[in-house]
């Protein structure tokens, strides 16, 4: 009586390239933040006698960097400049990127695709060609004093959060446009025949069945507002008002600058993003992979 021997899976060479350049490519990654969080526990001194590459000495760590980071850096301040700015802004590219894109897939009119290109061809655009027109245009809009420190639009929080939006809703109008055509329109005719109106069409239908692609989208925008480093320093001249990632600059000497007090500064900046991914990461590879196995 002979035994069947399960047959040996051979390994394809093309999947063992693969394999390897994608394990080559996150160490590539994960190299500079690896270096970065070792810095922040190495005092000044140690890194200028032994080198920003040398043997890690646990007995010399010190938490004094994070210390130093968070009173000369105003950490706190910062996150709320960034609040300020983030908050407003996540909210309404969403809102009315999704009110947009329910108009472009859920009804035929005549200019629906025109208005998905225009706003798809604003993605296209590089911001900064449109820095001196957009300082001129901020400069000359007065906005009230409880609203701006300055009295314009320029160095406002509502600046930022205007450009944000504008330059945010193509890619999310795009997303949300695509997936809502998936979505069969025999709902609409449903909620039609029950007498509801377009907006409870939108918010009551449409909107609950968009949860996972809300959320994807809702990562990418929170960390790409977040970590917005040129708009911060154009549009915001005091740099007490400005985002967390734009006020890192202020931590530098006139002299030198202590990079281990840098590094410290950038895992502050580092954890409100990996919070977020971590509490939205099912909703955000559940987004990722919306219709995928369609088709």
């Amino acid at each position: 009586m002979t035994t069947a021997t399960a047959p040996t899976r051979r390994i394809k060479p093309a999947r063992l390239l693969l394999h390897g350049f994608l394990i080559a490519m996150a160490i590539l990654w994960l190299v500079p933040l690896v270096g970065a969080f070792y810095a922040s526990f190495r005092p000044f001194a140690d890194t200028v006698s032994n080198g920003y590459f040398s043997i890690p000495d646990v007995s010399t760590f010190t938490l004094d960097n994070y210390r130093n980071a968070w009173e000369q850096g105003d950490i706190l301040q910062r996150y709320w400049n960034t609040a300020l700015i983030l908050v407003p802004a996540l909210f309404l590219t969403l809102f009315f990127s999704s009110m947009v894109a329910f108009a472009a897939s859920r009804f035929s009119w005549r200019f629906n695709i025109t208005l998905l290109v225009l706003f798809t061809a604003g993605n296209l655009l590089p911001q900064q060609i449109i820095i001196q027109p957009l300082f001129q245009i901020y400069n000359r809009i007065s906005l009230p004093d409880f609203l701006s420190n300055s009295g314009r639009l320029n160095g406002s929080v509502w600046g930022l959060i205007l450009i944000h939006v504008a330059f945010q809703s193509g890619f999310c109008t795009f997303v949300l446009s695509n997936y809502m055509k998936l979505l069969p329109k025999e709902l609409n005719e449903a909620a039609m025949v029950d007498g509801a109106s377009v907006w409870r069409q939108y918010w009551s239908v449409i909107m609950p069945l968009t949860r996972p692609a809300l959320a994807a989208l809702a990562t990418l925008e929170f960390t790409w507002i977040y970590n917005d480093f040129f708009w911060a320093v154009v549009l915001e001249q005091q740099g007490a008002d400005r985002p967390i990632t734009s006020s890192l600059a202020n931590l530098g000497g006139e002299f030198f600058t202590d990079d281990n007090l840098i590094a410290a500064a950038s895992v502050y900046v580092a954890i409100p993003t990996l919070l977020v991914y971590l509490a939205l990461q099912r909703h955000f590879i559940a987004g990722l992979t919306l219709g995928s196995t369609k088709g």
